[in-house]
């Protein structure tokens, strides 16, 4: 058990390394369940048990990832077995393997599976080693520890504690030692102990900023190891950097003086070289004249050549033409080529040897062949005439020459011949045989196709025959072409010989020019080095002079840092131990706390330990140059040092960051720094941590070394990150891997990784404290100050700010460059390593260098004049940058008292900006600013008021005028303090004994305190004494605050700044009743404020929907009794729009709302979704809906939401929506204004509908009557039994009967009373005594009276002085503005009497309310720290629980108490049965208390259990409260009483058996003390059967019998010397809300002051009901009496009413006057 980074996983590990154990730990991920851990145990219990190796299981509590995980684990604890681990044949299997180890090792056991399976369990007991590593900071450990006791009760406990000092320091020490440190042995021992002592000052800030700020910060081992390792890291850059420079400072210095010694040898060298460079331009003078006649020679030459060349290419184009023109006429010619060869290719042998065969071939054979014979020009048969037939024609032909042709086909080479003729042959054909072959193949029938039908072969050779025809024909064309191409190439050949002969002559020419050139060029060359050589030499002798005449500046700075750099070296060692220790330790810290540490912790540490260590050392200079600082400003990085600070946090951690950004400052600066490094998603360059891709997102950055901004951070981040923030890193060559939920995952070294949360102060946990650096980005108020005023001055003067920001951009980039050139001028310095004067370009950067730095100084010194002129006019505007951060904070403030109430720097900005806009101009600066702050200080108000409940409209508006008192200096936050806490903090018993009588032991701790804390009222006590009369006059006053105060008026007006508040200081010390009212009257009167800030505003719908946007939904915050529903749709339909999709959140309602949103997005619609607190799943994604949605929303688009508080509801969303409350305003001025908003209930269209005076004077009756039952609930139950959710619609439903009702005749007022009493209203009444109440009011106010003139609502002798003595009267205006201007002026504040109620009322009222506010106004205040020391609360608690029990009355024996009842004559009394049931359940009360303080005893000392029943016991004992479950049973009933503080329950507890043992031993008891039975009403049932058997000869039935009361003269219990003859008497009986007057008999109004008055003892009977009506006219007369309802508690509901008593009342006040009153008699105040 210890906070995380304490070391206990790394100890495990070890352990398990030397132990030579397998070290086992599961791996998460977004799959893994309660299955995946059973597959993971298996594995270890084989291992353990079926192999028997050492196995370490390391379980963290990261890991669990569902509760039902330590189920399993609890089991192996506790019984070493998980059922259902193994499948019975698998475990057959595996102890079937370690059978023999069995019998060696149990030889007297007998072989049965129970005993193998047990040998198999022991095994694995004794090599599995489970390690749970818990943080006893986690709120769920507690919790586990009571479900899971094997957790605790079965492993050893070993506690990781904070490490001590001498650890600390012993650490450090082993790991400095041997590091290499440039100082003493005693600075680096010294070095070792400070950075111990760093650890530890640090864990105790954490303390102290948690008592300071409420935020929770923890340091563990793990930080300090970062630290030390850091410092390593960051002495030994540093130290190279300073070394490194030193050097180069050196060098730089040897080689300016080695520079000015070379400068004189170049002078005689330059003079050399000037006689070298005339001899060389003679001799080339002389080169020069032979040059120019070969030249000429070759010209000549060159010309003939290119005549003879021009001619030839002419010939050759010609040439190529014609053959070009031969080769066109020989391509007509190939196809017949092809063709015959085709032929001769498709004839083979075997053809040839079918035509040999045939006797007699058919004729067209025979033509064929004959053709052949031709063109082979073989002999023919002489010609005979014949008849041949061709196709089944007969033609007149000759004899055919077969028999030739056979002698023909006998040759070897038939087919060859042929070939070879289609090759050559073909173009040695004349006219004469194509003119013999001619009569053939003019033949009709001589055709291939005719030949086919004869033969294969027959076909081919006509083919053949044919295509030489045709070929003939073609070529005759070509050959005289071709015969003149042969000649003309023959000369051409002949032509580019003599070319050649021309060339070769050409170039022997051209050679002896290009030698002659060589020779003149190596001359000339010569001449030409001589003569740069001269120059260059020249010029390097300028250069140098200027190099070491610009170096004289250079050289005197570097001999200063030579002599610095020991020094610099010195400090080093410090300055790096309080940069590092900033870097560790300070991220999550605010500005107040990081000064303090690094200056009064740090360096006065470092100074007391004699350790170098700069003065003052700025960490923001020392760990980051201004270079990098104005590129982070430029990328939106807030200017003040914190915002630097954290810039260097982020830039320069190890560990991955982890933002507190509530104002999104640090999320739009990342974005900036790292656009070109961050990749997109559908537009999104951000990932949320609950994406269900955040895995793969994950590892396209880290492969691609990309930066991942992961936000909507809560309280935790995903177990699946943690090997990537551990940077688990595995090497496998070249690349590197993290293992990221089983898969590696690679790892680009340049990957970045932020955390963002928007939450304001997160409670992170020590284990992700440790693995993430986390920083506090949140916006401190100076911070905020200098952005508003730039913001202002851009604004106002935006020509201003836009030269300042040129101005600083210009002198960031000019110092930027001068840092670059003056690296750049010494690296060249030192890095030359030939000559220093050779270095052209070292010249050239000293020039630059130069040159720069005058231009830069000179912009510098301009830039501090342009800075200070405008910084002298900005400083105008100061007031409102100012103001505007005072607001922000009281917004940011506000937070603290309602989850809901979120409101982001955006949308205040947004307000900031816009109050510029609509402020009144002005010539004169100051009253502009004046006119700025105006509008923008009521803007803000106007535009939170509306966002915030009734109760916290106040409270904004004080805290925001008590911070602006603050931030001008005229309030100190101690005056704040006293305000808010007075004397509370003192005890009674340790102060100055009081002198005042009159005086309340609260008020006077309030005045010691008020004394003792301003100096205004240093010498108040003793004025009080040598005045007492006149302050105690003030002090009683029913409005002190409207009395001059004595002796201290005239000073209070005198002091015109804060005069209100040392008045309001006063009356809340004095009478905290008052405060209220004295709040308002310090905002009326603080010039700052004014009275606009008190005056009841109402928004209504159609004022939020003017400012409204498509983008920027409007979240209503529900109240009781106040919807928008109605109002919403209503203006839907006023603005002509389709009706509104309105969906209910609840289970499966997601999808619909989205599918609403989508289709009014598209429809631009409007959507309202109700009870969004039930619905937080789709208000988790809203936000990135919204932003998706945003470029295609229809401009008419609007989103509604509606939802209660509740501290899940998304943070991001809240601060991007504007929120409305629709709660009723206080008081019945802000109640009838509401009603008299046009658009909310009455307009002039209303008034007007009935043209009566009447329907006007009952529309404000109704309207009137409306606010006060409203107003009624603020009274607690004296107001209203149940508080009742009234609302407008019920108002709306009672206007709309009386309108109808008008129209239809005369008015009844019975039917109009009772359906608003009953109908309307009463509709949602529950409680018999409510409905009583409401009906008294209709009876009292809605009544022919009301219509009258002089009728008000004002009682008729008004008890307390009416504020103003105004008179609450019934208008019958015409004009809708003259109601509301009647209603103005109504008192601000409600008299109770009004109400019906007596003034007392109000007293109440007025201390809870005042309580309240100082309570919320506590909230956002820091919270003052200490602790008290001394005996710990559980010390305490035991102590209580021992005098408890020793008080607590021993137990009541049942056969004790039947006998003590038998003689009392038994259970056939019904009172002894009540008495029976009374002591037995008072017995187990005595039971539960005895066990409980018993089992907290033996707890607190470790011996049992802390069980959640115990631990709530001890916090409530603590508290002095009364313990949950002594009061009430499992199911929340009633258990024994309830009472509200631990003493009054126990004193009751004591009184109680007093009672019931004086019953039990002495008889009945004289009179009954009511309060102490747990069933009053079993009382008094039980003395109704009673006195029904007395009266039963008069034949009375129990169901006819009703209470009969009387009031007694006995005023004290004592006084009652015996019982009544029948019936009894009971006492305890206390009147809230009436008095009882002994004189009079009756019901008389209370004292001023007291609540609740004493009854004197009531004596109570059962009667007969009619015998009882008859008697309640005689004693009562016609206005009967008051039925007065008893309660056995203040909480006035029919589970604790008892009965109803009559109480006599006179005329004067008669029966409705004590309803309205809300009298009642309770048993327990």
């Amino acid at each position: 058990v210890g906070v995380g980074g304490s070391g206990k996983q790394s100890l495990t590990r070890l352990a398990s390394y030397i132990s030579r154990a397998m070290c086992f730990q599961i791996t998460l991920t977004k799959q893994y369940n309660s299955s995946a851990l059973m597959d993971d145990i298996r594995i270890l219990y084989k291992n353990a048990g079926h192999k028997r190796q050492p196995t370490t299981f390391l379980f963290t509590e990261s890991e669990i990832k569902d509760e039902v995980f330590l189920e399993t684990i609890n089991s192996i604890l506790s019984t070493g077995e998980v059922p259902g681990l193994f499948a019975k044949d698998e475990m057959m299997a595996m102890t079937a393997d370690i059978r023999l180890d069995f019998l060696r090792e149990r030889p007297g056991k007998e072989e049965t599976p129970d005993n193998l399976k047990q040998y198999f369990t022991d095994c694995v007991r004794d090599n599995l080693h489970i390690i749970l590593c818990m943080s006893p900071m986690n709120p769920k450990f507690p919790i586990r520890a009571r479900k899971f006791p094997g957790l605790v009760s079965s492993p050893t406990i070993d506690w990781f504690l904070a490490w001590p000092e001498e650890a600390l320091v012993s650490v450090s020490h082993g790991f400095i030692k041997d590091f290499d440190i440039d100082c003493s042995k005693e600075v680096k021992t010294s070095l070792t102990t400070h950075m111990g002592m760093v650890h530890k000052m640090v864990t105790d800030v954490c303390d102290e900023y948690f008592r300071s700020m409420r935020r929770q910060v923890y340091q563990t081992p793990k930080s300090y190891l970062s630290f030390i390792a850091a410092y390593k890291s960051m002495y030994r850059e540093k130290l190279d950097a300073l070394k490194e420079k030193e050097s180069r400072v050196n060098l730089g210095l040897d080689k300016l003086i080695q520079g000015a010694k070379d400068v004189e040898a170049m002078k005689v060298v330059l003079a050399a070289e000037q006689v070298k460079l005339e001899e060389a331009t003679l001799s080339t003078n002389k080169m020069l004249e032979g040059l120019e006649v070969s030249s000429a020679e070759a010209k000549t030459e060159g010309e003939q050549v290119a005549g003879i060349k021009s001619r030839c290419e002419a010939d050759a184009e010609r040439i190529a033409s014609e053959k070009d023109s031969c080769s066109n006429d020989l391509a007509k010619a190939q196809p017949f080529v092809d063709e015959a060869n085709a032929a001769i290719n498709s004839i083979k042998p075997a053809h040839i040897g079918e035509i040999k065969k045939l006797a007699n071939p058919s004729d067209i054979i025979k033509l064929v062949f004959d053709c052949v014979l031709i063109l082979f020009n073989l002999p023919l048969n002489k010609v005979q005439a014949n008849k041949i037939t061709m196709a089944k024609t007969e033609i007149n032909w000759f004899e055919p020459s077969f028999k030739q042709a056979l002698l023909m086909m006998g040759g070897a080479n038939f087919l060859n011949q042929l070939v070879e003729f289609g090759n050559t042959g073909k173009d040695l054909m004349n006219d004469e045989t194509i003119e013999f072959l001619s009569v053939y193949i003019d033949v009709e029938q001589f055709t291939p196709a005719v030949a086919k039908n004869a033969s294969t072969a027959a076909e081919g050779l006509c083919t053949y025959v044919r295509a030489m025809k045709y070929y003939h024909e073609a070529s005759k064309i070509v050959k005289p072409k071709l015969e003149a191409l042969a000649v003309a190439e023959g000369q051409m050949e002949a032509a580019n010989k003599a070319l050649a002969a021309a060339e070769g002559r050409l170039a022997a020419c051209n050679e002896k020019l290009a030698d002659l050139q060589r020779l003149f060029d190596e001359q000339m060359g010569k001449k030409r080095s001589i003569e740069e050589g001269a120059m260059a030499l020249q010029k390097k002798m300028n250069q140098a002079s200027a190099l070491i005449n610009g170096l004289a500046g250079e050289r005197t700075r570097w001999t200063e840092d030579a002599a610095n750099f020991s020094d610099q070296k010195k400090r080093l060692v410090g300055d790096c131990a309080i940069g590092c220790a900033f870097m560790s330790y300070c991220g999550p810290f605010n500005q107040q706390f990081r000064n303090y540490m690094i200056n009064e912790k740090f360096t006065a540490d470092c100074e007391s330990r004699k350790v170098p260590v700069s003065r003052n050392l700025d960490v923001i200079s020392f760990l980051a140059d201004v270079g990098t600082i104005g590129d982070w400003n430029m990328d939106g990085l807030p200017t003040d040092p914190l915002s630097t600070q954290n810039g260097i946090l982020v830039t320069s951690s190890t560990r991955f960051p982890l933002l507190i950004d509530p104002q999104g400052q640090a999320l739009s600066w990342i974005k900036n720094k790292e656009r070109s490094n961050l990749p997109t998603w559908n537009g999104q360059n951000v990932v949320e941590l609950s994406d269900s891709k955040l895995k793969d997102k994950l590892e396209f950055c880290m492969g691609d070394g990309k930066s991942l901004i992961i936000v909507g951070v809560e309280d935790e981040i995903d177990p699946m990150l943690d090997p990537v923030m551990e940077k688990e890193i595995v090497k496998k060559g070249s690349r590197m891997y993290i293992n990221v939920s089983d898969k590696m995952m690679d790892f680009d070294p340049n990957f970045r990784m932020y955390f963002i949360t928007r939450l304001p102060n997160p409670s992170f946990s020590p284990e992700l404290q440790a693995k993430t650096t986390l920083i506090d980005f949140t916006v401190t108020q100076k911070g905020l100050e200098e952005q508003l005023l730039g913001k202002v001055i851009s604004k106002e003067q935006k020509a201003l700010e836009e030269q300042l920001t040129q101005v600083l951009e210009e002198v960031n980039s000019n110092t930027k460059s001068l840092m670059l050139l003056d690296a750049s001028l010494l690296e060249r310095l030192t890095s030359n390593t030939g000559d220093l004067l050779d270095d052209e370009e070292l010249v050239s950067v000293l020039a630059n260098t130069k040159a720069k730095a005058a231009e830069v100084n000179a912009k510098l010194i301009s830039a501090d004049e342009t800075r200070s002129n405008i910084a002298e006019k900005r400083e105008q505007f100061r007031p409102a940058a100012t103001r505007g951060s005072v607001l922000y904070f009281s917004i940011v403030e506000m937070s603290l008292v309602n989850v809901m109430y979120q409101t982001s720097l955006t949308q205040f900005l947004e307000l900031f900006m816009g109050s510029m806009d609509k402020a009144e101009k002005a010539t004169l600066a100051s009253k502009r600013v004046s006119n700025i702050i105006e509008t923008m200080t009521y803007m803000t108000y106007r535009y939170i008021n509306r966002g915030l409940y009734e109760t916290d409209k106040l409270t904004f508006v004080l805290l925001v005028t008590l911070k602006i008192l603050v931030a001008a200096g005229h309030l100190k936050s101690s005056d704040v303090t006293l305000f808010l806490r007075g004397g509370a903090a003192l005890d009674i018993n340790s102060v100055q004994r009081k002198p005042f009588q009159w005086m309340s032991n609260d008020v006077w701790l309030n005045i010691i305190q008020l004394r003792e804390s301003s100096q205004f009222y240093s010498d108040l006590i003793d004025d009080m004494a040598s005045n007492e009369s006149m302050w105690k006059k003030w002090y009683e006053e029913n409005q002190p605050e409207e009395v001059p105060i004595p002796g201290y008026e005239q000073q209070l007006t005198d002091k015109t700044d804060i005069g209100s508040f040392l008045k309001l200081l006063l009356v809340r010390c004095l009478r905290v009743d008052r405060s209220i009212l004295m709040c308002k009257e310090f905002i009326r009167s603080t010039k700052e404020m004014g009275p606009a800030f008190v005056e009841p505003v109402t928004d209504t719908i159609e004022m939020v929907y003017e400012d409204m946007e498509p983008a920027v939904p409007v979240i209503f915050l529900l109240s009781r009794g106040a919807d928008p529903t109605d109002g919403i749709i209503e203006l839907c339909r006023k603005k002509k729009l389709p009706a509104p999709a309105v969906i209910s959140l609840g289970e499966g309602q997601e999808p619909v709302a989205l599918k609403a949103i989508n289709a009014g997005v598209v429809n631009g619609t409007w959507v309202l979704l109700q009870n969004c607190e039930l619905g937080l799943g789709l208000m988790n994604d809203m936000e990135a809906i919204i932003i998706k949605l945003k470029d295609s929303m229809e401009p008419s688009f609007r989103l509604f939401i509606t939802a209660l508080p509740h501290p899940e509801f998304p943070l991001g969303l809240l601060q991007m929506c504007s929120k409305v409350t629709n709660d009723p305003p206080a008081g019945l001025r802000a109640g009838l204004l509401r009603s008299y908003t046009p658009g909310v209930m009455v307009d002039q269209d209303r008034l007007e509908r009935v043209d009566t005076a009447q329907w006007r004077q009952l529309l404000f009756a109704l309207c009137f009557l409306h606010s006060v039952v409203q107003e009624r609930r603020k009274f607690g139950p004296l107001g209203w039994c149940i508080p009742y959710e009234y609302n407008n619609g019920d108002l709306q439903s009672c206007m709309l009967f009386l309108e109808k009702h008008l129209y239809n005749g005369e008015i009844s007022w019975g039917t109009f009373q009772y359906m608003v009493s009953d109908v309307q209203y009463g509709g949602k009444i529950t409680d018999s005594l409510d409905v009583r109440l409401f009906r008294t009011y209709t009876k009292e106010w809605l009544t022919e009276r009301t219509c009258e003139e002089g009728y008000a609502y004002n009682p008729a002798t008004p008890i307390l002085k009416i504020p103003n003595d105004f008179q609450y009267t019934v208008p019958a205006f015409t004009e809708h503005g003259d109601f509301r201007k009647y209603i103005e002026k109504f008192p601000e504040n409600d008299s109770p009497e009004v109400f019906g109620l007596h003034p007392n009322a109000d007293l109440t009222y007025c201390v809870k309310e005042a309580a309240s506010l100082f309570k919320t106004l506590g909230e956002t205040q820091p919270k003052g720290g200490g602790s008290d020391g001394g005996v710990s609360r559980e010390d305490i608690v035991c102590e209580k629980a021992s005098e408890l029990l020793k008080r607590l009355p021993e137990d009541y024996v049942e056969d004790d108490y039947k006998a003590k009842i038998r003689k009392l004559g038994g259970m056939a009394i019904p009172m002894n049965i009540f008495l029976f049931q009374e002591i037995q359940r008072f017995q187990n009360v005595i039971s539960k208390v005895r066990f409980t303080l018993t089992q907290l005893q033996l707890a607190i000392k470790g011996e049992v259990v802390m069980t959640a029943e115990l631990q709530e016991t001890l916090d409530s004992m603590f508290d002095a409260r009364v313990p949950h479950y002594w009061e009430n049973t499992l199911t929340g009933d009633e258990f024994s009483w309830r009472l509200p503080t631990l003493g009054l329950w126990f004193s009751s507890l004591l009184n109680r058996d007093n009672q019931y043992r004086t019953w039990l031993n002495g008889g009945r008891p004289n009179s009954f003390w009511l309060t102490g039975f747990f069933n009053p009403n079993g009382c008094l049932t039980a003395m109704k059967q009673e006195v029904t058997r007395k009266h039963k000869s008069q034949k009375w039935a129990l169901n006819d019998v009703i209470y009969h009361t009387e009031v007694t003269n006995f005023e004290r219990v004592e006084q009652v010397k015996a019982p009544p003859d029948e019936g009894i008497y009971i006492h305890g009986l206390s009147l809230d809300g009436a008095a009882w007057s002994r004189a009079e008999g009756n019901l008389v109004e209370s004292a001023p002051k007291t609540l609740f008055s004493p009854l004197p003892v009531l004596y109570v009977t059962g009667n007969e009901r009619r015998a009882e009506e008859k008697s309640k006219k005689e004693q009562f007369g016609s206005a009967g009496p008051y039925e007065c309802p008893v309660y056995k508690y203040a909480c006035r509901t029919d589970r604790y009413f008892i009965f109803y008593a009559n109480l006599k009342c006179n005329d004067e006040k008669p029966p409705n006057h004590w309803c309205l009153r809300g009298t009642s008699l309770l048993c327990n105040t």
